[in-house]
């Protein structure tokens, strides 16, 4: 079975009760799956908004990804940009843009495989912000790829917990996230 490729969507929407809720009914009638969606206040900058200055708190930047067809998500963004919270709508896929992601691992860890561990951990740039007795939490950043083979490399430990922020992300140079 084939599998859909992700794309990444930013938006910035008015900061108000129930833009998310619109915009996730966007993606539900066509059938399309959110993957992750991570939101956060966002600045405008003036090329956003042909020089309305914004003010705090008035903004926020939704980066959403999804699989899915590629014609339909088109028609998403069409539809997304028509509701009036929405300031623009943005499909990142296949664009230059830098991207990152952070996960919490709780790991069983024995005396006799913390060496291992925090091998693994120190190739990744992983950061251990806990040690128990018989566990360590790891905190990593970076590439979803990266989440992904890090995740890989510690289930033979046995990988207790897994909790992962879904991806934020800018487009490179001057462009519009």
């Amino acid at each position: 079975m084939p599998t859909t490729p992700l794309h990444t969507i930013s938006l910035l929407v008015r900061n108000k009760p129930g833009v998310l809720v619109r915009i996730s009914l966007v993606f539900s009638r066509r059938g399309y799956n959110i993957e992750s969606l991570v939101v956060s206040p966002g600045f405008a900058g003036s090329s956003n908004l042909d020089g309305y200055e914004a003010e705090p708190g008035e903004f926020s930047r939704m980066t959403i990804t999804c699989s899915g067809d590629p014609q339909t998500l088109e028609q998403i963004i069409k539809q997304l940009e028509k509701l009036i919270d929405v300031v623009h709508a943005i499909d990142h896929t296949g664009q230059a843009v830098i991207e990152s992601e952070i996960a919490l691992l709780k790991i069983q860890a024995a005396m006799n495989s913390r060496t291992e561990i925090l091998q693994v951990a120190e190739n990744f740039k992983a950061k251990v912000v806990d040690y128990g007795v018989e566990s360590l939490i790891l905190r990593v950043a970076g590439e979803s790829d990266k989440i992904d083979a890090f995740v890989g490399l510690l289930k033979p430990y046995g990988i207790v917990e897994l909790v992962r922020s879904g991806k934020i992300l800018m487009a490179r140079g001057l462009g519009t996230t």
